[in-house]
């Protein structure tokens, strides 16, 4: 079970404000500040963080890396990424069916270009 993960900044409070406004919609929450990082919790799952990178290089975002959030419901996924596009993200795929199974996603890069998937099952 994923404990935690966490995505690097370098623009450090504009990425904490994006994130206080966006992970409101699935009841995220800043539960632990570390001296280089935020982590936010949510009512079920893994912690999820925001954190300037230790070595003091500048963050950059992985190619085929990706970090997914539970949304709960299709509903939740479409709020989260017209949110997030509001905030300013880019859009890397709209809200809509993926696959078979029930899965239900959107995807955008966040404000330091990591991407981020939104998401429901069933």
């Amino acid at each position: 079970m994923i404990g935690y993960t966490t995505i690097g900044t370098n623009n450090y409070e504009k990425a904490l404000s994006f994130y206080d406004q966006l992970l409101t919609e699935i009841s995220g929450r800043r539960v632990f500040e570390a001296p280089s990082g935020q982590l936010y919790g949510f009512p079920q799952g893994a912690m999820f963080g925001v954190f300037k990178p230790h070595d003091g290089q500048a963050a950059s975002a992985g190619n085929g890396s990706m970090i997914a959030l539970n949304a709960g419901s299709p509903e939740k996924v479409a709020a989260m990424y017209e949110k997030a596009m509001a905030l300013g993200a880019a859009c890397e795929g709209k809200p809509g069916p993926r696959g078979d199974g029930g899965f239900y996603g959107a995807y955008f890069r966040d404000l330091d270009g990591n991407k981020i998937a939104v998401f429901a099952m069933g």
